[in-house]
């Protein structure tokens, strides 16, 4: 396995980019197409951008080394490992069926919550509890990259991921519901059914690369070839007393958990399964989009309440928590505040030692500088395309090609607006505005608002743009070449699937 290999890829996507600056004139829309000229990349800024990304992104990359903390110090509890080893216990002989339902989960609190920055919170856990049930990275990768753009693919409720949309073109949120939950359902069934084609092959080979690893304790023993039962030949007629079959085994810190305990005393778990769902709650309840999605006040209402609750005219709570958001407005700020108080009460309950919790964040934190790295990289990849909009004119002579409205042209502009923009609000952004301008015609809004959010779930499948799919393979330390081959016939299969659902849209 190459290193750096996901770093690799990132960087050279952006040098493409910083090409681009270089072939392609900018323009930008604001009421009409405006030509720039040429507004070219220099050397400086290659340096400078991420440093920008830093200033307006940062707190995602400092999100992301918080949790890789928040887990090192769990890793300092026994009671985490014994979790783990109990519910890889409930669900043996049962393995395939923990998967789907994992990703239904995932793939539903995307779809409903918009929660797929949020959820990266749980997502060391659900790998180390994937990889001790024996199933390799990729099936990690498959499971919760996968489940997360199926969700973006089929957004229902999700307003974080699609609420600039009718912001944009004024049509209702809930418009083409029913279209966007039939994408969900397939795509859901696509990723299960390929996942367990993949572990099924995976160890059919696995038991073919076993044969092969058949080696002697001592020495090779060179035998002639005896036949079975079967008529079949073998070369391994060496004693059975000198043979080992050799096995890819992962380390424990493969497997990225604590080291399996090895004494007989019980840890007492439910402590850490408690504070884990109540971290898992207050995600849920402070990232659903409220007012956007449901036209609810209530929870504006209540952090109103609770702020402005005065004890002999001084307002108690809200000087103890200061500025606090409502939930529905959250941030990933206020989530490590969350999840760095129930590090130190989860501490404090199974007696970790200040300096292992300094020790253990630390490790955490260092393991989580990979993915943070790639955050920054990929958030200076969205400052290049901001920069310099070489973008819109490609778009421009994409959605030339025909008049008025097409639907291949709009899928095609929206697969690159994906790809050239990591972030899903700016590449909505980057395109919709001038494509109103182009298409009229309000009937055809709610069918552009399906094919973007589809077409940018299916794009983040492989984007080396793609947030969670290069920060997952740059944890797990799984090449992007790897990945591709793993996931391109679920692309295509996903990409006929939308094509389908495009074309009946515009017929119906």
């Amino acid at each position: 396995m190459k290193k750096h290999n996901t770093f690799k890829v990132v960087l050279i996507t952006l040098l493409v980019l910083m090409l681009l600056t270089w072939i392609l004139p900018a323009a930008y829309f604001s009421g009409s197409y405006i030509d720039q000229g040429r507004v070219q990349m220099g050397l400086f800024d290659l340096f400078n951008y991420p440093v920008t990304a830093i200033s307006y992104f940062g707190y995602i990359a400092a999100f992301v080394l918080i949790v890789g903390g928040f887990y090192g110090v769990l890793s300092k509890i026994s009671a985490y490992r014994t979790m783990l080893d109990k519910l890889r216990a409930a669900f043996k002989g049962k393995e395939v069926v923990a998967l789907s339902i994992m990703m239904v989960i995932i793939a539903l609190l995307t779809s409903v919550c918009g929660l797929q920055l949020a959820l990266v919170i749980f997502y060391p856990m659900l790998v180390s509890l994937i990889l001790l049930m024996g199933f390799d990275k990729i099936v990690a990768a498959l499971t919760i990259v996968g489940s997360t753009m199926i969700g973006m693919l089929g957004t229902t409720f999700g307003y974080n991921n699609t609420g600039i949309i009718p912001s944009i073109l004024g049509n209702k949120f809930t418009d083409a519901m029913l279209p966007k939950c039939i994408l969900l359902f397939l795509g859901l069934t696509l990723l299960i059914i390929n996942t367990i084609l993949y572990i099924a092959k995976q160890q059919k080979s696995d038991v073919k690369a076993n044969v092969k690893k058949v080696i002697t304790k001592t020495e090779k023993k060179a035998a002639k070839p005896t036949k079975t039962k079967s008529s079949k030949t073998t070369k391994a007629a060496i004693k059975e007393e000198d043979v080992v079959v050799v096995t890819e085994e992962m380390s424990e810190d493969d497997l990225y958990v604590p080291a399996a305990v090895k004494d007989k005393k019980k840890h007492v778990v439910w402590p850490l399964v408690v504070s884990l769902s109540i971290i898992f709650i207050i995600l849920v309840l402070a990232f659903i989009s409220w007012s956007g999605a449901f036209g609810l006040t209530a929870m504006d209402d209540a952090t109103t309440a609770v702020t402005g609750f005065e004890v002999f005219g001084f307002a108690l709570f809200g000087k103890l928590l200061g500025t606090i958001n409502a939930f529905g407005s959250w941030t990933l700020i206020d989530m490590t505040v969350v999840l760095m108080i129930f590090m130190f009460i989860l501490a404090l309950v199974y007696k970790v030692k200040f300096d292992d919790i300094i020790d253990g964040f630390a490790n955490g934190a260092k393991r989580a500088f990979g993915p943070a790295v790639i955050t920054i990289m990929i958030y200076t990849i969205l400052v290049i395309t901001t920069y310099h909009p070489f973008q819109l004119v490609i778009y421009k002579a994409v959605l030339g090609i025909t008049d008025g409205f097409n639907v291949f042209t709009t899928f095609i502009v929206a697969l690159l607006s994906a790809l050239f923009n990591g972030d899903i609000s700016y590449a909505f952004q980057s395109s919709l505005p001038y494509l109103a301008s182009i298409v009229t015609n309000a009937d055809n809004y709610p069918i552009i608002a399906v094919v973007y959010q589809a077409t940018y779930g299916l794009t983040m499948l492989v984007a080396p743009t793609s947030l969670i799919l290069m920060g997952m393979l740059s944890y797990l330390k799984v090449p992007y070449s790897k990945w591709f081959k793993a996931v391109w016939r679920l692309v295509l299969e996903l990409l006929g699937v939308l094509l389908i659902m495009f074309t009946i849209l515009i017929l119906i």
